[in-house]
């Protein structure tokens, strides 16, 4: 309950300064809750909906899952992501691929956008995937990208160029507090970590605000116009994303990048 109380907090500051706020459905490897219940309920009607992003997973039954893309929305939710979900535990998908959920939910709710979910560290797989006219998605979210693993988001850039994947992307950068060893493994488990470099940068005294910055200036450099940050924390995520921006600014201005959007 005080985590859902510190999340209505930041998603009432976050929209009101006109961001837009991605909503997982859950933990990691537990039953996910009704994000949609505790959003309607808590937030007040004083949010901007339309800058509320759910995400839903296949981990529910059929019928659940098309009626949260009706009830979403009703309720004023503009766009709904639709993924696979973590495969860490036993829960049953209700679809093979996350793709066929997505064209049911666009048969059901078409005024709906639809955003899909890739793996850059998976490039030419992954970009195949989404050329195909079945991916049945307005955008793509991409998992977490960093400066430390150019060599694959290169490669995932050249692809998608290459196949001509049209759709827009929001690439992911991670929010890394520290560089806790069994803390990385964990987060391995779900995606890439660069624990060696996170363990060399935080032993020279690099802020957690400046590996998130150098990651998001390696997109801004690749011409990613589209990022999103995760895992902020949420008693002060607004004046994290704040310092980080500023450091990311700081770091275009020396490169003399001054053209890059928000």
């Amino acid at each position: 309950m005080d985590a859902w109380i510190d999340s209505n907090r930041l998603i009432r500051k976050m929209t009101s300064q006109e961001r837009l706020v991605f909503m997982t459905d859950g933990a990691i490897g537990k039953r996910e809750e009704p994000n949609l219940r505790h959003v309607t309920v808590n937030l007040g009607p004083g949010a901007d909906r339309s800058r509320i992003v759910p995400i839903l997973t296949t981990k529910h039954s059929l019928e659940y899952c098309l009626e949260f893309a009706e009830r979403a929305y009703a309720l004023g939710f503009t766009s709904l992501v639709v993924l696979g979900g973590d495969k860490t535990d036993d829960i049953p998908r209700c679809v093979s691929h996350a793709y066929e959920l997505r064209r049911m939910i666009r048969q059901r709710v078409p005024g709906l956008t639809l955003g899909g979910w890739t793996n850059p560290q998976d490039g030419a797989r992954q970009v195949a995937y989404m050329a195909d006219g079945e991916y049945c998605a307005d955008f793509y979210m991409a998992q977490i990208a960093s400066h430390y693993q150019a060599a694959a988001l290169d490669d995932f850039l050249s692809a998608a160029i290459a196949r001509g994947v049209h759709i827009p992307g929001i690439f992911g950068v991670f929010y890394y507090r520290s560089a806790n060893v069994r803390t990385l493994q964990m987060l391995s488990r779900f995606f890439p970590v660069p624990v060696d470099e996170l363990k060399r940068d935080f032993a020279a005294g690099v802020s957690p605000e400046d590996i998130c910055a150098r990651s998001i200036v390696g997109l801004v450099e690749r011409g990613v116009k589209n990022i999103y940050v995760s895992n902020l924390p949420m008693a002060s995520g607004v004046e994290t994303l704040n310092q980080i921006e500023a450091k990311v600014e700081e770091y275009l201005v020396r490169r003399g990048i001054t053209d890059a959007q928000d």
